[in-house]
């Protein structure tokens, strides 16, 4: 790969696989992310999606390899990988309930010293989660599904992500909801934010996406043009190739 190759691509992998015990959940696979790009990872339940962000960041034990802008990164350490600016939502929110939103907010930045940076990132959160500055002060535990998504999203922003990964955030939200949250992801994506984006409601993650990968039983089936995809039908020829 050449040095300029490796600028453009801010995260990419080259035969990542996992298993879980005798299962093959993630099969060889080859992916990238460019700089500045929204890319989304689209397959039906089972397909290996959340194992392939679980690799990336080290939650699950993988092979292969993993790069971010041509350097490799740490295996098996999810910590080391989030300090170089690899961060993740998980699927189900990860919040941490018995704390407040502004305990799980701080958390988010637990590795900066800064005080007035640390402020500087709390505006930009607030301003982008309005919801949230009007309960900073309520446990996580009691806040609504959506609220807890606008958390999880939020808390990895503090830590200032080169790249944000995200597993369904739409999973158990209502309509009004996941659209207003991924429309402050695409924000985000157009300042300049390089995002991986999993999803099972391909139509929200295709408006977003520049690129999207399918994958099929752990395996990259194809990589397509949002643009191209206009129905169901469109999709389900690549995964019944």
């Amino acid at each position: 790969m050449t040095p300029e190759l490796a600028r453009d691509r801010i995260i990419e992998t080259e035969a990542l696989a996992a298993r879980y015990g005798h299962v093959q959940a993630l099969q060889p696979t080859d992916m990238h992310v460019g700089e500045g790009e929204l890319v989304a990872v689209l397959g039906p339940n089972g397909a290996g999606k959340s194992t392939l962000l679980r690799a990336l960041v080290g939650l699950t034990v993988s092979t292969g390899m993993v790069r971010f802008r041509g350097a490799p990164l740490p295996r098996g350490n999810a910590v080391a990988v989030a300090a170089r600016g690899v961060v993740l939502v998980p699927e189900g929110r990860g919040v941490f309930g018995p704390m407040t939103v502004a305990e799980n907010l701080e958390l988010g930045a637990y590795r900066l010293n800064d005080r007035s940076e640390f402020e500087r990132r709390l505006d930009r959160v607030l301003g982008l989660f309005p919801r949230l500055k009007e309960r900073m002060s309520q446990t996580a535990g009691s806040l609504s599904g959506g609220e807890q998504q606008m958390l999880a999203v939020g808390r990895a922003l503090m830590a200032e992500p080169k790249v944000l990964l995200l597993d369904e955030p739409s999973l158990g939200l209502a309509p009004r909801v996941v659209s207003g949250i991924l429309e402050t992801l695409g924000s985000l994506n157009r300042a300049g934010l390089s995002v991986l984006l999993v999803e099972q409601k391909a139509p929200l993650a295709l408006e977003l996406a520049n690129r999207a990968y399918l994958l099929s039983t752990g395996r990259v089936v194809a990589e397509v043009d949002p643009r191209e995809i206009k129905s169901h039908d469109d999709l389900a020829q690549y995964y019944f190739a």
